[in-house]
């Protein structure tokens, strides 16, 4: 089982910040060499986020700002925050299989589809031993 997980991945795919302020942290991304590579809407709780993708050669980062409800928390922190940390998956239900069969805490009951880049992408996450996220995604 080690060699089918350890086979998985095949790059570091993102990270994940969470941003008071989308456009603020995108130009801030901006003057650090990166450029918009994709924008879209998300839904959670049944309010509006946004998400951006920055990316810098083959470095991409991901800022998301939280429905107006949810960013005090955000506000309220005394240092930065990753969020998560993405991998790239060639096949994304293979992926999700695998890491569930090997009895690691997977959190979403099947891989969530999202409307981001071209043809939209497919992720989901499980839990490292201190709490910390690791998203597996593949794009469309």
């Amino acid at each position: 089982m080690e060699n089918q997980i350890s086979s998985l991945t095949k790059r570091l795919q993102h990270v994940g910040i969470p941003v008071t302020d989308v456009v603020v942290s995108a130009a801030f991304y901006e003057q650090l060499g990166f450029s918009k590579a994709m924008q879209s809407p998300f839904q959670d709780d049944g309010e509006t986020g946004t998400c951006v993708m920055m990316k810098n050669g083959e470095v991409i980062i991901e800022l998301y700002q939280l429905p107006e409800q949810k960013l005090k928390e955000i506000r309220e922190r005394k240092d930065g925050h990753i969020d998560h940390i993405t991998f790239d998956v060639n096949d994304i239900d293979s992926a999700f299989t695998a890491l569930k069969n090997g009895s690691l805490h997977v959190i979403e009951q099947e891989p969530v589809f999202l409307p981001f880049w071209e043809n939209g992408c497919k992720y989901f996450n499980i839990l490292g031993p201190d709490g910390e996220r690791l998203e597996f995604n593949q794009l469309l």
